[in-house]
């Protein structure tokens, strides 16, 4: 059974996922917490804040390439497919893709239900005729979807670069769940970022107006929510980092000064100057993203991107597995 915590006289389940992650996290060196955890409902309304802020490339660039490849997509994937998406739907890619394949049913998986309930609700008022199945899981885990759709072909969605967030281990283990979540035959529709500048990329991940430290702190505000954590949140400040050697930018919550505190009962110290690291976006090449794609059981059959090679939007299929050529 779920904890209850208590703030504000309000009650909240702490998932028991997100307790062993954080507490396992801080206690690894160097410290790391899952990027997953992100996503309470503060934490994604920041993010839909973010995706419109000028620095933050990804979102505009990828919308604009959804916009154009839409109608080549439904030809390729044909219509009455069941869209499953990986992540609630965003109120502009979304809709996009809901327009131009017309689909049977749309699901939306989400670890964070308030969300996922509220931007289902929307998409449900703009799409009165579509079956919207909302499905609250943590989708790096295999699914068995919901019963409606079971003999459906599938049209998986994963757009925003969110593979980037995982390590490539983790993004081929995610892949092949997908593969197993949706069936042979699927197709998928995945966003990827690409390599560029350093200074695009540092600016899209600490911009101007602070919003994108506001999201990476929020982590501390949750822990200390759901797990009874004293974390001084204000002894901490983000940083985002480009890793050349690993293609990726990096988050991270660096100690301003020495802190103690305690999660879940358990205590914890930092040093000044040590960091939790929250988070990775990796880049990819077209022949990485190709790679990946097939190391995680799908075949690429397109690859759109738009005029400055900023992103990249691939789709791919479940075809059968053969031992050889």
């Amino acid at each position: 059974m779920l904890k209850p915590e208590i703030e504000d006289g309000e009650q909240t389940l702490a998932d028991p996922q997100f307790r062993a992650d954080v507490l396992a996290g801080l206690e690894r060196r160097p410290r790391a917490i899952p990027a997953r955890w992100f996503y309470d409902r503060r934490g994604s309304e920041l993010f839909e804040d973010i995706t419109n802020l000028r620095e933050y490339y990804p979102t505009r660039t990828e919308t604009a390439i959804l916009e154009r490849i839409c109608p080549e997509v439904a030809e390729i994937a044909g219509r009455g497919r069941a869209v499953v998406e990986f992540g609630s739907g965003s109120s502009t890619k979304t809709p996009l893709l809901l327009r131009c394949t017309a689909p049977s049913a749309y699901v939306p998986i989400d670890i964070s239900g308030d969300f996922l309930r509220e931007s289902s609700r929307v998409l449900s008022q703009a799409f009165p005729d579509l079956l919207v199945l909302p499905f609250e899981a943590d989708f790096m885990r295999p699914l068995a979807l919901p019963h409606t759709v079971a003999d459906v072909p599938k049209l998986g969605f994963f757009p925003g670069s969110t593979i980037g967030n995982m390590i490539p281990l983790m993004a081929v283990d995610l892949l092949r769940t997908m593969r197993a979540s949706l069936g042979e035959g699927a197709m998928l529709l995945v966003g990827m970022d690409r390599i560029k500048d350093e200074a695009t990329l540092v600016a899209a991940y600490d911009d101007e107006d602070g919003v994108t430290a506001a999201f990476n702190l929020n982590l501390l505000e949750r822990i200390n929510r759901e797990l009874g954590g004293t974390i001084p949140v204000d002894a901490f400040r983000h940083e985002a980092r480009w890793n050349d050697d690993r293609a990726r930018i990096e988050m991270h919550l660096v100690a301003i000064r020495a802190v103690d505190f305690v999660v879940d009962a358990r205590p914890f110290d930092l040093a000044a100057g040590e960091s939790i690291h929250t988070e990775n976006s990796h880049k990819y090449g077209s022949r990485d993203a190709r790679i990946l794609l097939r190391s995680g059981g799908w075949t690429p059959i397109h690859e759109w991107t738009d005029p400055d090679g900023l992103f990249a939007l691939y789709l791919a299929e479940a075809q059968a597995e053969r031992p050889a050529p």
